[in-house]
């Protein structure tokens, strides 16, 4: 897939040397490549619009992950999601956690805080891997759903106090996301929180698994506007790593005791 930010990036550099004595060179120059850019942006839009991965493929690629999963899995960035995820667990007895696919159970029994835990896959083997992580007594508090694609319709309204979701929102196209953070937007309760790991193409590490077709193209600034645009506040978008990019979000309103904070070192004035 062609990549726009490069075009864009270049854009940006010309118009800033547009008072310089080579100015109608520059815009000569700003005219061809803008109008490039706009065929690209239409080149890629119809590209990402077929690019939806397969029940197949996903079968697939968690077969092939999961039989590699010791040299392919980081622990140092497993320990990191995990210490992001406790940062949310801290929401009392009568709380419900929603995770969107699991796959065979990474990061599933992060929940045990939550009371309730319901998860969601498009993959029906999924919850036999997941609940072998958990006790047999513990049974009773796990609801796992099959998904044609995005629906979460068994999952009650305002249920959910925080949804989670990894290694997987990197494999939907744009329009897949939007429409699956509509659904999610149901479920999730007024003052919930969202963290979503995307692919942010702005980086070199990304935009290779985009171009080889094994993520999807997004950037932070598409993602952002989605978010928005679906209802919720955009609270945090950072990276723990290249390829490791999240972003946390909330649902407006107040009924969800926890309150998440993003932690900055104060700049001294």
């Amino acid at each position: 897939m062609l990549s726009i930010e490069e075009i864009k990036l270049t854009i940006d550099t010309l118009k800033k040397l547009k008072d310089k004595d080579f100015k109608k060179f520059i815009d000569e120059y700003l005219k061809q490549l803008e109008s490039l850019a706009l065929q690209i942006d239409a080149y890629n839009d119809d590209q990402i619009a077929q690019l939806d991965k397969t029940r197949d493929w996903f079968q697939k690629d968690l077969d092939w992950r999961h039989s590699r999963r010791d040299s392919i899995y980081d622990d140092l960035l497993t320990m990191a999601v995990q210490n992001k995820i406790y940062q949310f667990s801290k929401s009392g007895a009568g709380s419900s956690s929603l995770e969107i696919g699991p796959g065979t159970g990474r990061f599933s029994r992060l929940f045990l805080a939550w009371r309730l835990n319901f998860f969601v896959d498009v993959l029906p083997r999924c919850e036999v891997a997941v609940k072998k992580l958990f006790n047999p007594k513990h049974h009773r508090y796990l609801r796992f759903y099959t998904t044609d694609r995005t629906s979460c319709k068994h999952i009650p309204t305002n249920s959910c106090n925080f949804v989670f979701s990894w290694d997987t929102f990197t494999f939907f196209t744009q329009a897949h996301i939007e429409e699956y953070l509509k659904d999610i937007h149901r479920v999730i309760l007024p003052g919930g929180y969202c963290l979503i790991h995307y692919a942010d193409c702005h980086y070199e590490k990304d935009l290779h698994e985009a171009k080889r077709g094994y993520w999807n193209f997004n950037t932070k600034t598409a993602m952002k506007k989605i978010i928005e645009k679906t209802g919720y506040t955009v609270i945090e978008m950072a990276q723990i790593r290249p390829g490791a990019n999240y972003a946390v979000f909330q649902k407006p309103g107040k009924d969800n005791p926890v309150l998440y904070k993003v932690l900055e070192i104060p700049v001294e004035k």
